[in-house]
């Protein structure tokens, strides 16, 4: 059942709790205040007989000594702690996270008493512990008496170190981002009954309470744009499609914007080319992308980013009716390239060339970088663990890249040139929407190219990791939000 951490930073250790944390580092050393309260001899001994030694995330679980006014005494392991970085912090919070939530006690205190675990370090366990927290159990009904018990149980969770109040404040700069992590998952993990192209819309006008501008295009002001790839694929849908523009101007006022655009097709059958209908389902999640972006300007927004930016979500649904577009037919882009559409399941492209063209010509912007779940190809060049990058800029592309190691949503580059650009070539229409089996992530993004002229620009193909990826210390939900920290990142180290 969900349950609800809230965080409180302090110097002092409050003895009204009912489970304490401590940390054994390098070579089963406690640290300094747990020396203070677990004695030498029952710690030693008790080492000695669980074979425990301090290996990281391993747990030592002991009688709370009748000092110490606590039910549970928690000693988990660091392992080399000069050897962890960012991802391995998030990690740790998400242990502790999993150990609080299922402790069933209202009140923990964790001890930083480490001299390595500074402001930065807290933050990050608290960010890793509200990571792991998070459940997507909406639609569940609560039949047994413990269910009902725990359900949206509130858990307080006292972090103590010297540096109590940097780290408050790194975690208030922090939380607005886990939060837009979060607002992603819970997006991934909606049934497509519920979030339609209009519900989601409506998701994006709710930032406007942060400070953002919103703006919903519909229908009609689509066709007047002429963004007949976008409504080509919308067609076959009675949900009406939607363009969400949001604009967050926290930078200076003459400064190009940075701009984001995302794929949201809220349900994918593949239309008339229909997909296999084992593991449909799952393609509720093909608006990853969107929910990715719409996540990222939440937290830019909560965390004040001095940046302006520029957020576009195209909003459809896929589905084969009396209207859907067919395989053979052409469509005219609002850049005016015609498309002649091979594979209505290659749908996605479609959406994402128009709102390219959009942003590109209405914003000229510095850069521009799209997010989407957009072919089961990149699955089988890398995997869960790494999103496809594709990018016409080697800086840009290094700026991700190392945004994506800092933060442990990582990525990998991708070629692009024109030999593989000859694969879409069409014999009837300037190009077409799929080139064959082979590469098929690459002319993916070979065809995205066409739309961005001269502009900065990076495809993220995330189909593998944006939704039932592996769970983590930090991810037990099937929708992951890959890539708002990611791009939140990108957009503080180099753009603020």
């Amino acid at each position: 059942m969900a349950k609800t951490l809230t965080f409180n930073f302090s110097q002092k250790r409050d003895d009204e709790h009912e489970l304490l944390i401590c940390f054994a580092a390098g070579e089963n050393q406690l640290g300094e205040d747990a020396t203070k309260i677990v004695p030498e001899g029952l710690f030693e001994k008790s080492s000695r007989t669980t074979g425990f030694k301090g290996k990281s995330l391993s747990v030592l679980d002991l009688i709370a000594p009748e000092k110490v006014k606590a039910d549970r005494l928690l000693i988990v392991g660091l392992g080399e702690i000069s050897e962890m970085e960012e991802p391995d912090w998030l990690t740790l919070g998400g242990k502790l996270g999993s150990l609080i939530t299922g402790s069933n006690l209202e009140k923990t205190s964790i001890l930083l008493d480490v001299k390595e675990i500074g402001a930065s370090q807290a933050a990050l366990i608290a960010s890793g512990m509200k990571l792991n927290a998070y459940r997507f159990d909406t639609y569940k009904t609560k039949k047994d008496e413990d269910d009902k018990e725990n359900a949206d149980k509130a858990i307080t969770v006292t972090l103590v170190l010297k540096q109590a109040d940097e780290a408050e404040k790194c975690w208030k700069k922090e939380e607005g981002v886990i939060e837009g992590a979060l607002l992603a998952r819970t997006l991934v993990n909606e049934p497509a009954n519920i979030l339609g192209p209009v519900e989601f819309a409506s998701k994006a006008s709710d930032l406007a309470k942060l400070g953002v501008e919103v703006e919903i295009l519909t229908e009609k002001e689509m066709s007047d744009l002429r963004m007949g790839a976008l409504l080509g694929v919308a067609q076959g849908s009675v949900r009406p499609p939607r363009l969400a523009v949001m604009k967050w101007m926290g930078g200076k006022k003459d400064d190009k914007p940075i701009a984001f655009i995302g794929k949201g097709v809220v349900f994918d059958t593949g239309g008339i080319s229909l997909k296999p209908a084992g593991g449909m389902e799952d393609m509720k999640g093909d608006m990853g992308g969107a929910a990715a972006v719409i996540g990222l300007m939440h937290a830019l927004a909560s965390r004040k980013a001095k940046a302006n930016v520029i957020c576009v979500l195209g909003l459809v649904e896929n589905m084969p009716d009396g209207n859907a577009q067919r395989p053979g037919d052409i469509v005219t882009s609002m850049s005016g390239q015609t498309i002649e559409v091979i594979n209505t399941d290659a749908e996605g492209r479609l959406v994402l060339c128009d709102a390219l063209t959009y942003v590109n010509d209405k914003y000229e912007p510095r850069f521009m970088i799209n997010l989407a779940t957009l072919t089961g190809a990149v699955l089988i060049a890398l995997g869960h663990h790494h999103a496809g990058l594709f990018s016409n800029d080697d800086d840009l592309s290094l700026q991700i890249a190392a945004s994506g190691q800092a933060t442990g949503e990582q990525v990998w580059r991708l070629p692009l040139s024109k030999d593989y650009d000859k694969l879409i070539e069409s014999k009837f229409a300037d190009m077409k929407n799929v080139g064959g089996r082979s590469a098929g992530s690459i002319t993916a993004a070979q065809f995205l190219k066409r739309f961005v002229g001269e502009t900065p620009w990076a495809h993220l193909d995330i189909a593998g990791v944006a939704m039932a990826s592996p769970q983590t210390q930090t991810n037990q939900s099937w929708g992951s939000g890959f890539g708002v920290r990611l791009l939140d990142r990108l957009v503080r180290d180099h753009y603020e």
